[in-house]
Formats: C-alpha cells, sequence, structure tokens
C-alpha cells in the first residue's frame, strides 16, 4: 500500500508521488497512456502533517477537502508559509509573475526564483511571464500594486481553469493578454526601487499540458472513497488535475489533490470510475469579460 503524495511537476514533466515502507516513489505520467488505482478498502483519509512532520492524532480529514490537514497541522504548516506573511526577512530572491489560463482571466503572484516555473504549472497556467525579481517584501508590494492600481487577481478558482481548457484560443492570443498586462504593470509609478522590472517573454505550457484536442469536460471527480477505484486513458494534466478518459471517450478531471491523506493499490486502466463524479455541463460558458 502507497500514500499519495500528490501530483508534483518539474523539468521532466507530471508526476505523481507515492510515500510508504519509509520512503517515496515517483511515477511519470505520459498522455495517452492508462492510469488506475484503487483505494484501500475500509481504509479512511487521514491528515498528512506539516513541513515533513506527521500528524501526531492521524487525525481524519473530510474526503471532499482540496487539503488533507486537520486544523492543528493546517495552522502550523500555514505559519511557515510565504502566503502568511510571517517571514518578512526571508533572504531569497522572488519573482512576481502573471499567469493566464483563458481569455479574461490571467493574475498576478509570487514565487520564490531557485523554483523556477515549478509553481507556475501546479497552478495550471497555460502561459506566463515573469514581471520582477527582487526581496519577498517588495514582491509582495509589487503584487498588491497590481490588484489595486490594475484589478488584476492574485486567485483564479479552480473550476473557472477547467471550464475553459477544451476551447482555448491560439498561441499569439494566448500570449497576448499576458503581454498587454504587462506593459501596463510595468508603467505603473510606486514600484518598490528594490525590485528589478523584466522584460515581457511569454512562455507557453499548451503542449506541456497535453491540451491539443483535448475534449469537453463531462464531469469532475468529487471525492474519493474506500475501495473506490480511478481509472482511464490519461489524455491531459494541467495543475493538480488529470483529465482522464473512459472506454466512450468522455473525459473527467481528477484533482489529485482529493488523493491526499489516502492509501491506494494499483488497478487495471481500464477498470473505469467507482467514485462519486459530479457531472458538468456538455457546453460551459467560457465567456469573459475582459480586464480592462
Amino acid at each position: 500500500m502507497w500514500r499519495s503524495g500528490g501530483l508534483r511537476w518539474g523539468a521532466e514533466g507530471p508526476r505523481l508521488v507515492w510515500e510508504g515502507h519509509g520512503r517515496e516513489r515517483a511515477s511519470p505520467l505520459v498522455y495517452g497512456s492508462g492510469i488506475g488505482f484503487r483505494v484501500v478498502p475500509e481504509g479512511e483519509r487521514t491528515c498528512v502533517g506539516a513541513r515533513g512532520n506527521a500528524c501526531p492524532v492521524r487525525a481524519r480529514v473530510p474526503a471532499r477537502g482540496a487539503q488533507a490537514r486537520c486544523a492543528e497541522c493546517a495552522r502550523l504548516d500555514r505559519a511557515h508559509s510565504v502566503a502568511a506573511d510571517t517571514i518578512a526577512d526571508d533572504p531569497r530572491v522572488y519573482r512576481v509573475y502573471l499567469a493566464w489560463f483563458g481569455p479574461g482571466m490571467v493574475k498576478v503572484g509570487i514565487t520564490v526564483e531557485q523554483r523556477g516555473p515549478a509553481r507556475l504549472m501546479e497552478q495550471g497556467a497555460v502561459a506566463f511571464s515573469w514581471l520582477g525579481r527582487g526581496p519577498l517584501m517588495a514582491a509582495r508590494r509589487t503584487e498588491e500594486l497590481l490588484r489595486t492600481a490594475l484589478g488584476v487577481p492574485d486567485r483564479i478558482p479552480y473550476a473557472e481553469k477547467r471550464a475553459v481548457r477544451a476551447r482555448l484560443p491560439g498561441r499569439e492570443e494566448r500570449g497576448a493578454e499576458v503581454r498587454e498586462v504587462h506593459g501596463k504593470a510595468v508603467a505603473l509609478a510606486g514600484w518598490p526601487d528594490s525590485l528589478e522590472r523584466l522584460e515581457c517573454e511569454v512562455v507557453d505550457h499548451f503542449a506541456v499540458f497535453g491540451l491539443a484536442g483535448l475534449g469537453d469536460l463531462v464531469g469532475v471527480v468529487s471525492e474519493l472513497a474506500a475501495g473506490g477505484v480511478v481509472a482511464g486513458r490519461l489524455v491531459a494534466a494541467a495543475g493538480p488535475d488529470l483529465h482522464l478518459a473512459g472506454e466512450g471517450g468522455d473525459v473527467i478531471v481528477l484533482d489529485t489533490r482529493l488523493m491526499a491523506g489516502w492509501s491506494v493499490t494499483g488497478a487495471e486502466p481500464g477498470t473505469g470510475m467507482t467514485v462519486p463524479v459530479r457531472a458538468v455541463p456538455a457546453e460551459p460558458d467560457t465567456e469573459q469579460e475582459g480586464l480592462f
């Protein structure tokens, strides 16, 4: 039995990480190949702990939550995160980025420079460009500047990202919004002196995510359950999402964050889905208001 460590992105592409028997292993994901796993019968979803430490009470956590941590471990994890603004003296270099997920969906964010574009792939950014680099607090102030001056959000719900992945425009249009917002951002007054402006160079993840020819989404796995099976042919992956096609070609998304905290075993790719799946509209409304 192995416990899911989630989906990880890197230069080698997407991998599913598994923890167990005192070690960790990774399963590279190949588009077009079959994947499958079964949640251990009679099992339950337990807290994954925080900051490399196991949950001291192995608390049970809800099956539908994207974060498999109990309240105490979640508090500990956030207390040491960049998002909590509790490490203002962090000496590392940070980068501010603009990420594009679909028409009208551009967000601003920051990531530590040494991680490169991994954070963008983890979020499912189809296109992005760096905007600036410098100390953490300067990056934070620049992020806030874009939110207040340009109305660029720092979060976009995953449901909205998924709804448009099968209907994305061409590469030039994907980069056009990023270039437009980048130009407006670097022209703003009020940038911190310690943050270096970076030229706009759009990076496109369309091929990396395997989105060419992606069919419309018909369902989303709502939760895993003891004894449940997830199986299918992998057609695309973006952020934490795996797009799996069944025997009839229907595409169902598994948010791999739902796997955290469960113990699983292997299953044949042709087994199909026996976990709860939430239906989505056959033709989702993809109209998005422009940012400006």
